[in-house]
């Protein structure tokens, strides 16, 4: 069993609470991860016009936003001015680097991306992105190799431009497998990770499970065998918060079962891009969350 941990963080007290709190339960099982930083404002207070998107209200109910995000968070970018996360929390994203773990770009403005992209162009992707890689650059002192986009949430341009970027890999899709994106018909050069297991906020509520027993949950999904193991994505604002003894829980669970635990780089490593699948991108809705996100196709 091969299971790569990607931690995306999405705001400024995940950055400056929930990633140091991750760093001290990785290194007590001696396993790595990858990181992907939001890296501009951040902006969470303006999630409040999902309230109009089908199911989200219900997720809010399950998964106790206010208690895993915070009052002060949910108010940026709405009656409080949206920090810099970048700016804030340069040291912690080189702390992470420093302890041997992989960093990458998850987004410059998160809320912006996710809510904007799939309706935008290419320039104002571009620029985006770019915005992204700056601060990266600034912060570690090299360009990026890797992006995993904000809620699962691209377009065209943003594929395009990873490969023009020269990410190795990227991982910004759901889906079962690596495989090699084909965008309007296109076969890119930038080979795409997608995350293959349920993330906890998304079965926290449903049918019984809680965060007693949704490790078990996890565990379970973790067994189905899938071609180089599964990505499995957690947030530093649940798992490195409220949800941290749960992960313990799945971590002691598959140390239990002998799985090997990394990267989404160690599982990169292994592959022989040109035997993987090439298959197209499409849009459409995962059981426990709201919206529509980037697939992997058949």
């Amino acid at each position: 069993m091969r299971i790569a941990l990607k931690v995306d963080v999405d705001t400024l007290r995940g950055t400056l609470e929930g990633v140091p709190a991750l760093l001290r339960l990785f290194d007590q099982f001696n396993v790595r991860a990858t990181f992907l930083f939001s890296l501009g404002p951040d902006h969470t207070g303006r999630a409040i016009k999902r309230v109009f998107r089908p199911g989200f209200l219900s997720k809010v109910g399950r998964t106790s936003v206010t208690s895993h995000y915070g009052i002060k968070t949910l108010l940026y970018g709405t009656l409080l001015p949206g920090p810099h996360i970048g700016k804030r929390g340069a040291q912690v994203m080189r702390s992470v680097a420093a302890a041997g773990h992989e960093t990458g770009i998850h987004t410059y403005d998160h809320i912006y991306w996710q809510d904007s992209v799939s309706k935008r162009d290419a320039t104002w992707t571009r620029t985006q992105m770019d915005k992204a890689r700056a601060v990266y650059q600034e912060i570690f002192q090299h360009p990026a190799h890797t992006h995993g986009a904000a809620g699962w949430q691209m377009n065209s341009h943003a594929f395009r431009l990873e490969q023009e970027y020269g990410f190795r890999y990227a991982s910004d899709c759901r889906g079962t497998q690596p495989f090699v994106p084909v965008i309007d018909g296109q076969t890119s050069t930038c080979p795409q990770l997608p995350t293959t297991l349920p993330t906890l906020d998304e079965v926290i509520g449903l049918d019984g499970w809680n965060e007693g027993n949704v490790h078990e949950y996890i565990l379970a999904q973790s067994e189905v065998s899938q071609p180089h193991g599964h990505v499995n994505t957690l947030h530093a604002e649940l798992e490195g918060m409220r949800l941290l003894p749960t992960l313990q829980k799945l971590l002691q669970g598959w140390r239990a079962r002998g799985a090997n635990i990394g990267t989404t780089d160690d599982v990169f490593n292994t592959l022989d891009v040109a035997t993987l699948p090439r298959l197209p991108i499409v849009y459409g809705e995962i059981p426990g969350r709201s919206g529509v996100m980037a697939l992997q196709g058949i």
